[in-house]
């Protein structure tokens, strides 16, 4: 079965113990966090090597390599074939700086998003925009409602109800 069917199942079990699942995201997010922080290091390097080699350099199980992976793959400059994958898949870490640092503030991950590490890529301002741009990219803005007897948007200087809002 491939690896990521198997980290869902259990990752996202209906069926588990809440509280096993609330231990494991807990252990999980400590060792994802863990992870970023190295990788943040060196931004520009391309970190790949099979599934397995992986886990074991950031010193993790495979199944948590597995979460980790699906987790960052939308960031990734070309993704992994992550419903695939087992654990001799090669993989790479390969990541959009700017596109991780948004998808880590979509996903509401401030541990994340607010990684020291992230200082020495983006100044403060540079994470400001960038987190604003994600912010903005999910906000619905409503058009102004407009009444019958407002002046018409079109600028003719009539009612709305006398000019564009004529029903005919």
């Amino acid at each position: 079965m491939a690896l990521l069917k198997t980290w869902r199942d259990m990752a996202y079990s209906e069926t588990a113990n809440k509280g096993d699942l609330q231990r494991l995201w807990s252990a999980y997010f400590q060792k994802e966090k863990d992870i970023y922080a190295e990788l943040l290091k060196n931004p520009d390097e391309e970190v790949k090597g099979t599934v397995k080699e992986l886990a074991e350099k950031y010193n993790v199980d495979i199944m948590t390599m597995t979460g980790f992976l699906d987790g960052i793959n939308e960031s990734l400059k070309e993704e992994n074939p992550i419903e695939e994958m087992e654990e001799d898949t090669q993989v790479s870490l390969f990541f959009d700086k700017e596109l991780l640092y948004k998808n880590m503030v979509a996903a509401g991950a401030d541990w994340l998003y607010e990684l020291p590490e992230w200082e020495a890529i983006f100044d403060a301002d540079k994470r400001k925009e960038l987190y604003r741009e994600q912010k903005s990219s999910t906000t619905i803005v409503k058009p102004e409602k407009i009444y019958p007897n407002d002046p018409c948007p079109c600028g003719s200087g009539k009612k709305y109800k006398k000019c564009c809002g004529k029903k005919g």
